[in-house]
């Protein structure tokens, strides 16, 4: 009978399309699909707990994968460690209940955008961090983080998801976020927010109107409105992806 896993995965995203297979693009998925192949000669499409972007990075994605396989689940974890690029790492191999799946049994989730302040950004941070250098008023950034705080349709700040356009998919865009925070620690301006689920590109959509809030271009209370809008357009840009990361998914 096969083995139901759980597998917490860590990676730097900025030299892959993304999680999901694209042909003839690395992505972290076709990565694991690869390395599991590898080492057990079983053709898998782990799934994750969601689908991060291209330049996205993760300290603790999740995906399950049934396997056929016998290999107790530590000596999986290392063997998969010591076939994928060192840019992805699994953190843990767990084997679940037949019924877990990574995306559908998660309950709540955290991402986290860094914004590097200083004038001049060290290169090694330059692939982790958003550098805006620019003048920003973090006072009205820091206030308004917790508008969006509670159950709200967030049409105002999602992408069109590709998939469900592809399968006809009316959307549901109602989330509940359980909090969201601007912080700033040393040279970096942080937000951080938690909630059941996030639609395609919207940490990075808020992120963006809410630097617009930060030059004085918005308020609260157009935050307020945008979000009452339902409408893509009435929002700021999209944020560089290069400052988001996934920091933990809940179950």
């Amino acid at each position: 009978m096969p083995r139901n896993f759980k597998l917490t995965l860590a990676y730097d995203g900025h030299d892959f399309a993304g999680w999901q297979v694209q042909p003839d693009r690395p992505t972290i998925q076709a990565a694991l699909v690869s390395a599991i192949e590898h080492l057990t000669g079983e053709k898998t499409l782990p799934q994750g707990s969601g689908r991060t972007d291209a330049g996205v990075h993760a300290l603790a994605q999740v995906a399950s994968v049934s396997l056929e396989s016998l290999i107790p689940a530590p000596n999986l974890r290392k063997a998969l460690n010591d076939t994928l690029p060192s840019a992805i790492r699994i953190l843990s191999v767990e084997e679940m209940a037949p019924d877990f799946h990574a995306r559908t049994s998660a309950r709540a989730k955290t991402y986290r955008y860094r914004i590097y302040r200083s004038e001049v950004c060290p290169p090694i941070l330059a692939r982790y961090v958003c550098h805006y250098p620019y003048p920003l008023q973090e006072e009205p950034m820091i206030a308004a983080g917790e508008i969006v705080s509670g159950e709200h349709d967030f049409t105002s700040f999602a992408a069109v998801d590709p998939e469900a356009r592809k399968e006809g998919l009316e959307p549901n865009n109602v989330r509940t976020i359980y909090s969201s925070q601007w912080t700033r620690e040393g040279e970096e301006l942080l937000y951080t927010v938690r909630g059941n689920g996030f639609l395609h590109h919207m940490v990075r959509n808020l992120v963006g109107t809410f630097l617009m809030i930060g030059k004085g271009t918005l308020s609260g209370q157009d935050l307020r409105r945008i979000l009452e809008a339902r409408d893509r357009s009435a929002a700021a840009a999209t944020a560089p992806a290069c400052g988001l990361y996934l920091v933990s998914v809940e179950y």
